[in-house]
């Protein structure tokens, strides 16, 4: 997917957490994700860190990762998640697209990961980034 005149277009990603949230960066055209950073800072203290990434890598746009149960069936972290979605939408004005991240941070784990956060991240946006059109 590009952006306007076929531009291609920048994303950062979340993997949220009450206590760490986890970052990575990707673009279209490449369709791959990197890892960025945790984030280690809970409720709005979380914002701060968030905006400078913001700053610094300029996205289009944002994703973040909404767990559910193996069912499909939201939970308090799912309800968490999508609130997390609407501060970074309202707080920095880009668009937020949401990702079933549901193993992301087993399959983090998998790979080898130091930092589960951030490579639980590379998972949410890999996936998303899998599925533009």
């Amino acid at each position: 997917m590009s952006g306007p005149a076929g531009r291609v277009q920048s994303f950062l990603a979340f993997d949220f957490g009450t206590r760490r949230t986890g970052v990575a960066t990707g673009n279209s055209l490449l369709r791959a994700a990197s890892p960025l950073t945790t984030v280690a800072a809970e409720g709005d203290a979380r914002f701060e860190p968030i905006a400078r990434l913001i700053k610094d890598w300029q996205p289009d746009a944002l994703v973040v990762g909404v767990p559910c149960h193996p069912d499909g069936a939201p939970h308090d972290n799912t309800r968490r998640a999508q609130r997390f979605g609407r501060q970074l939408h309202g707080r920095f004005r880009l668009v937020v697209h949401e990702v079933d991240e549901r193993y992301s941070t087993t399959e983090a784990l998998a790979g080898g990961a130091v930092d589960v956060d951030a490579a639980s991240a590379v998972v949410i946006l890999d996936q998303f980034l899998r599925n533009l059109t």
